[in-house]
């Protein structure tokens, strides 16, 4: 008896060592991914720190030293710009704010009839007309810009406002992800118990599927909010009149213009970096919009 105790107390050691050395790896394994994410965050958020450091610095400063240590012309370069061409900079953010603000709204109701509609109603054609969706997903917006531009220039619309907006009010991916949270988020029973009770269609998308769908449509306006704000190819396509650039493209002729004058770039960088805070601003709204949307949930649950 004895000896089989001592034979079985060497193998229940190591069994005991291999148990103990068993999380450490394990821990080093789950270290990867976040090893890989914060070099991706590092990626991103580096240009954004240069910018920011950039723009704090006057045109000696900038083309003299490359460091991240904050500059001493921010404060300059803020009144070069706002005194350029009688603050023209802040006539296209102004415009970007109508193009993406404006554009954003329209495509988020677009989308959200849509979505429903295809998510809800049975009718002939439905899914030809949600694959014909999908592949505009994946077409490249190079592709619809010169298109676009022939048939707007057909209705006499280029060079104005609307040559930007109009393309920007249908997305396919607002409707595509408009369907797919109609689907999850709508209960088809509620929707037949309000058709029971004699409400109209209109009245069961406002008073019933839309406050369900409120969280898929906040992304949907993020989304197309940010592709429309950081769009360059449509306007520069569309627009010859600089009074009527967004900032992308504002900012595009003050850097061809920093190639003959170089204290311009200056104003293109505190310009880039004025740009970036409208879209801070506006994710850390929704991004506090989604908490209360999602915890007023819960409680409704």
């Amino acid at each position: 008896m004895s000896s089989l105790a001592v034979h079985h107390a060497p193998s229940a050691a190591g069994a005991a060592g291999k148990a103990r050395s068993r999380p450490p790896l394990r821990r080093r394994i789950a270290l990867v991914p976040t090893l890989t994410l914060l070099l991706g965050a590092l990626y991103c958020l580096l240009p954004v720190a240069w910018v920011v450091i950039a723009s704090t610095k006057s045109g000696r400063e900038l083309f003299t030293t490359f460091t991240f240590l904050p500059g001493t012309g921010f404060a300059d370069n803020l009144r070069d710009l706002n005194a350029y061409r009688d603050g023209v900079y802040w006539q296209w953010m102004g415009n970007s704010a109508l193009y993406a603000g404006l554009g954003a709204l329209l495509s988020t109701c677009v989308s959200a009839f849509s979505g429903y509609a295809l998510a809800m109603y049975r009718f002939r054609g439905r899914e030809t007309m949600f694959n014909i969706l999908l592949a505009g997903v994946l077409m490249p917006p190079i592709i619809l810009a010169v298109p676009q531009y022939l048939l707007l220039a057909k209705a006499g619309l280029t060079d104005s406002y609307w040559s930007v907006l109009l393309p920007q009010i249908l997305s396919p991916y607002g409707v595509y992800l408009a369907r797919i949270y109609a689907a999850a988020a709508v209960p088809g029973d509620v929707v037949e118990a309000g058709r029971m009770d004699g409400a109209s269609e209109w009245r069961i998308f406002t008073r019933i599927a839309l406050p369900m769908m409120i969280p898929g449509l906040v992304t949907v306006f993020l989304f197309q909010f940010v592709a429309v704000w950081n769009n360059f190819l449509l306007p520069y396509i569309m627009l010859s009149d600089d009074e009527k650039f967004p900032i992308t493209l504002g900012l595009f002729t003050l850097l061809e213009q920093g190639a003959n004058t170089p204290a311009l770039y200056t104003l293109v960088i505190t310009g880039a970096f004025l740009a970036v805070i409208p879209l801070v601003a506006l994710f850390l709204v929704v991004q506090r919009f989604w908490s209360l949307d999602l915890l007023s949930g819960a409680v409704k649950s």
